[in-house]
Parts: structure tokens; C-alpha cells; sequence
């Protein structure tokens, strides 16, 4: 057993309600937004990343999770940091590129917020029933039967995308095109994939009218309500924004977007 992955905060985590965990992704989110420097987001980042050892995931799902935010992260410091607003000393300058004492500290705070932001709304995602998620939606946040009962069953098809997709290679290489022209025969692939799915979708939706699904006011067969543990993870998460800012601000670094 890895530290990611302790019993009790496993059966914590999974037994908190969806709408929290969105709400104090959100919280954190939109707080980080605001600013543009590294302190803020890397004291939110640190306590996010002390929080993950209960959030019940193994290290290497959490690694396998995650790594899009990591490249993504990196990409994004990168462009910053060649092309992002000069001011400073200058290290380098080719062309377009310029590197300076700004832009390298822009560059680290990109990389930082992208992190402090994108790893819990990951994190947290990982852990919700997409069942749960919708019960929540309608019955807490109280949006339109009809558009979570349709949300959830879209996403329901999102886990034959890639059954599809290995299919149509299998089906391809029976036929014998499928040995050469990889990067090639990907749109077309990719074309038949969208295909298929539109398909998909329209059946469904057809069966879900036949079902009566949004024509009458909709009961739920679990209720759907927020308790002391919920609080407890938005109390966190408002925590890590408030303690983000305080420090922040308290060191000179707050620097509000709005401003810029």
C-alpha cells in the first residue's frame, strides 16, 4: 500500500456527495484565477498536494490520472516563458523569443496555477460515480431532469470509445489497410469514430423518448443530500483559497488580473 492510498480516507472520500467535491474544486479555482503569481498558487498547490493523501488514490493512479495536467503545465510555462510580456533583465532574445526576468517569473506561476487548479478538479472527478454526480446535480443544484438525465447518459458512452475504436482497427486490418499510413489512416478513423457515435446518440436519445425520459416531472430512486463530511471538504477547499490569498497578499506578490 503506497501513502496515496490510506483505508479510511479511501471510504471518506468515496462517501463524500459529487456536488462538494465540485464545489470545492470550484472554490479553489476561481480563487486562483484571479491572480497571476507564483505564491498564491504554490501555497495552494502544497496543501493541495498534503490533502491528496487522503483523496484514495494509489501513486501510480494518481500518476495515470494526472499526467495530462502535468504536460499541459509544462507546454504552458514554456510558451510564457519564450513569448510571454518582458520586463526585467534580458537573457535571451531571437526573434520572437524573449526571455526575461518577467517572463520567467510568469512562466512559473502559469506552471504552478495550471497545477494548483487542474490536479484537484482531476483528483476529486476520479472519485465520483457519474450516477451519484447526476442525482446530485438535479436534486441539490437543482438543474433540469432532462439535462442531467441526458448528461449522465452521454457520458455513459464515453467508456465505448475506445471499445469502438479498437474495433475499427480490427475491423481495418481484416480488410488489410490498416498495416501502413498510420498517421493517415487516423482522420479516417477518426471520421468513422464520430460517425458511430452520432449514431449511438441518436438511438439513445430515440429509446429515452420512447421511455417517457423528461415528459413528465421526474422522481429519484436515491436521495440526494449533503452532510457534515460534505461541508467539511468545501470548509477545505475554502481554507486552501483563503490561506493562497492571505499569504499572497501579506508578501507583496497579490497581483489581481483585473489590474494587469
Amino acid at each position: 500500500m503506497t501513502v496515496l492510498e490510506p483505508i479510511a480516507g479511501e471510504r471518506v472520500i468515496h462517501r463524500i456527495n459529487p456536488v462538494a467535491k465540485l464545489a470545492a474544486s470550484a472554490v479553489i479555482a476561481i480563487t486562483l484565477v484571479l491572480s497571476i503569481d507564483w505564491v498564491s498558487a504554490s501555497v495552494a498547490l502544497a496543501l493541495e498536494l498534503v490533502l491528496f493523501l487522503w483523496a484514495g488514490l494509489s501513486a501510480r493512479r494518481f500518476v495515470r490520472r494526472t499526467w495530462p495536467v502535468w504536460i499541459a503545465a509544462a507546454l504552458g510555462g514554456l510558451t510564457i516563458l519564450l513569448y510571454g510580456q518582458p520586463s526585467g533583465d534580458t537573457y535571451v532574445r531571437f526573434l520572437l523569443v524573449h526571455i526575461t526576468d518577467g517572463s520567467i517569473e510568469l512562466s512559473i506561476a502559469t506552471v504552478l496555477r495550471m497545477l494548483a487548479i487542474g490536479l484537484p478538479a482531476i483528483v476529486l472527478f476520479a472519485t465520483i460515480d457519474p450516477t451519484e454526480l447526476a442525482d446530485g446535480l438535479a436534486q441539490i443544484v437543482r438543474l433540469p431532469a432532462r439535462f442531467v438525465v441526458g448528461a449522465l447518459a452521454g457520458l455513459r458512452l464515453v467508456g465505448l470509445f475506445i471499445g469502438d475504436w479498437r474495433a475499427l482497427e480490427l475491423a481495418r486490418r481484416a480488410r488489410g489497410v490498416a498495416d501502413r499510413g498510420r498517421i493517415r489512416r487516423f482522420w479516417g478513423q477518426a471520421f468513422a469514430l464520430l460517425v458511430l457515435s452520432i449514431r449511438r446518440g441518436s438511438k439513445l436519445a430515440t429509446a429515452m423518448e420512447a421511455r417517457g425520459f423528461g415528459s413528465a416531472p421526474r422522481t429519484w430512486a436515491r436521495e440526494s443530500r449533503l452532510h457534515g463530511r460534505d461541508a467539511a471538504l468545501i470548509v477545505l477547499g475554502v481554507v486552501v483559497a483563503a490561506a493562497a490569498v492571505s499569504v499572497s497578499v501579506a508578501t507583496g506578490h497579490w497581483n489581481f488580473i483585473a489590474g494587469r
